[in-house]
């Protein structure tokens, strides 16, 4: 093995250039402050609470970290934060799986008897993959750890490794209960079309026994009704407002189904999703996609936007199974394409017209006007004292029990139990606007419970009067 790793040494260095390009990313977009409690906050904050020997419980969610998505990966990550606690470690593990995963994908493509120029390309096909790009920037997700594992799992499985395909299908696993769908379709490809009987069937298995796990037991039990998997159910709302009633729909209902399916909106998605690698997708190759499945059903059936673009990361399960479709399809002599240059220019154009890296220059610096200030402010937080702010600062702040969120549409009911208040009135942030934060400001001058502890470029913090004495 030692030896195989030596010999795909620009595999090493492709690797090495992505990880160092993506953490350099995703700290730049932090430090901009343009990453966002919804969803970094929210995760660095569980982490750190974990590392602390405290209950997960999310106060920009009400509940436990394990009755939103069942994520176990939360409690592996906090030994990182034992080390020290800082939101880039998460950066650093987002970076280093999406790239990782193209060493599997190396090996799966040299294991099929691709050309090493061939295995190069392919791997260079993931790395510029734009949804990869993208969804490195869009704060942390513990699915990205998937990305790596699901390959792995799929390698181990052809190397008839049983041990090893366990231990990437359990870090799957973990990371999000939903992924436990495509590891069960995953299991049936193995099983039926690969004929590799004992990892399908544990694959097959194994992502039932957790999705039942998950959805029925620790999700509810860590949860709240709205916490439940059922809280998702408004994306799907036009076939129902339960999940009984939205099978017997998907069953009993095709016109209902078909006319949502077959829409423009998603003719669109398919084409990003598609335009990158559809060179190297063919019928002779098409068999891995069912492991793709569940995750372009999900999205294609969802009437929500957000799932049917290449920033989020609802199609991030798909896309091992979508490289692994173009190394069938080249193993087998097929494809538009065939040459490294050919694959990777085109590669190297899709990234350049759908990747996000042009948002540095546009919508993550319309803030610079009040970026020093802001990093003055929170350098003022010095306690673990509970804080409201707006979604962009409240990632900085993440690192104590409370941090909780402005919102125009529902305002604290009582600001008396923060004890920092920490506004932007020149860029309010997500939920909020310039006359909500600038009423709230005003107020807040008015009463004796908070003092001015800084202003300047329109970002105010105000420190509550009893907690800034030390009583």
């Amino acid at each position: 093995m030692m030896k195989k790793l030596i010999s795909s040494h620009p595999i090493i260095w492709m690797i090495g250039a992505s990880v160092f390009i993506l953490f350099g990313c995703s700290s730049l977009r932090h430090e901009l402050f343009k990453s966002t409690a919804y969803d970094l906050g929210i995760f660095d904050q569980a982490v750190y609470l974990i590392s602390q020997g405290q209950s997960p419980i999310s106060s920009f969610l009400g509940f436990h970290i394990l009755g939103d998505h069942a994520a176990l990966i939360f409690y592996l990550l906090a030994l990182f934060y034992k080390i020290y606690p800082s939101v880039y470690w998460l950066f650093a593990v987002q970076a280093g799986a999406l790239a990782l995963a193209a060493l599997p994908i190396w090996h799966l493509a040299r294991h099929a008897n691709l050309t090493t120029q061939q295995g190069i390309a392919v791997a260079a096909v993931y790395l510029l993959y734009p949804l990869v790009f993208n969804i490195n920037l869009f704060d942390f997700h513990p699915e990205v750890i998937a990305v790596p594992a699901l390959l792995g799992a799929v390698l181990a499985a052809r190397l008839e490794r049983t041990g090893w395909f366990c231990l990437c299908i359990f870090l799957t696993l973990g990371c999000k209960a939903v992924l436990s769908i495509t590891v069960a379709a995953m299991g049936v490809w193995l099983l039926v079309f690969e004929k590799k009987r004992r990892c399908g069937a544990i694959a097959l298995a194994s992502g039932i026994i957790w999705f039942v796990i998950a959805t029925k037991i620790v999700i509810p039990f860590f949860g709240t009704q709205a916490a439940s998997v059922e809280r998702h159910i408004s994306r799907y709302a036009y076939l129902g407002n339960s999940f009984p009633e939205i099978a017997k729909n998907l069953l009993l209902n095709p016109g209902l189904v078909l006319g949502q399916v077959f829409s423009l909106a998603n003719l669109g998605y398919l084409l990003l999703l598609l335009a990158p690698v559809i060179w190297g997708l063919s019928l002779q190759g098409i068999q891995p996609l069912i492991g793709a499945f569940p995750t372009l059903a999900m999205n294609l059936l969802a009437d929500y936007p957000l799932q049917k673009d290449l920033i989020h990361q609802y199609s991030l399960p798909a896309v091992p199974f979508l490289i692994l479709s173009i190394i069938s399809t080249l193993a087998t002599g097929r494809g538009w394409l065939r040459n490294k240059r050919n694959i990777t220019l085109w590669s190297i154009v899709a990234f350049i017209a759908l990747a996000k890296y042009g948002y540095f220059w546009s919508i993550y610096s319309d803030s610079l006007d009040t970026w020093q200030a802001t990093r003055q402010a929170v350098a003022l937080v010095q306690t673990k004292g509970s804080v409201l702010t707006t979604a962009e600062i409240a990632p900085h702040l993440t690192h104590r029990p409370v941090v909780e969120l402005t919102s125009a549409n529902s305002p604290p009911a009582n600001l008396a139990k923060f004890d920092y208040i920490l506004l932007n009135v020149t860029h309010p942030g997500w939920q909020s606007d310039q006359e909500f934060a600038t009423n709230l400001v005003e107020s807040l001058k008015k009463t004796q419970l908070f003092q001015l502890r800084y202003h300047q470029d329109g970002v105010h913090l105000f420190v509550k009067e009893v907690f800034r004495n030390g009583v």
